[in-house]
């Protein structure tokens, strides 16, 4: 087989890490590795948070079920469904957006999901596990306001990684 099915094939959710920190290089090419994601109509509408702040960290270990290991991962990022930025672009250009739908969140949640998908599979391709967090969608509203959060802009999903 292939590197990628390989890859694919390996990739399991780790929730142990290494007292190590991932360096800036590799996080950004996880980052950029996201990015390169397809979305609904080319529009991106998703947001990425890098959550480094311990504070909050230690926070959604204790919201997301009591997971101590997402307290102390090294690389923690939240993928949000963002039409907040949808919304913005057109009152920025002038328009009259209308409030966004449920299709439109469903797109995002989507756009969101490819993209940490993307993030996933480059970490293990760079021998740097993760797990999935879907906690975040079921405590949406305290993690909002965590985070302060738009209106918008829902928490889709949150990847730890070390």
């Amino acid at each position: 087989m292939n590197e990628i099915i390989n890859s694919l094939y390996n990739r399991k959710s780790v929730r142990v890490y290494l007292e190590k920190e991932i360096p800036q290089d590799l996080k950004d090419v996880i980052l950029e590795s996201a990015f390169q994601a397809p979305t609904a109509g080319c529009m991106m509408f998703y947001s990425v948070l890098e959550i480094d702040d311990p504070e909050i960290k230690k926070d959604l270990a204790v919201s997301c079920d009591n997971q101590p290991f997402i307290a102390t991962a090294p690389f923690v990022l939240i993928f949000l469904a963002d039409v907040q930025r949808w919304h913005d672009a057109y009152g920025y250009a002038g328009c009259e957006p209308r409030a966004p739908g449920a299709g439109d969140l469903f797109l995002a949640f989507a756009d969101a999901f490819i993209a940490a998908q993307n993030a996933v599979t480059a970490a293990e391709s760079l021998g740097i596990g993760s797990c999935y967090i879907g906690d975040v969608i079921e405590n949406r509203e305290r993690v909002k306001k965590l985070l302060n959060l738009e209106d918008y802009a829902v928490p889709a999903a949150m990847l730890v990684f070390g």
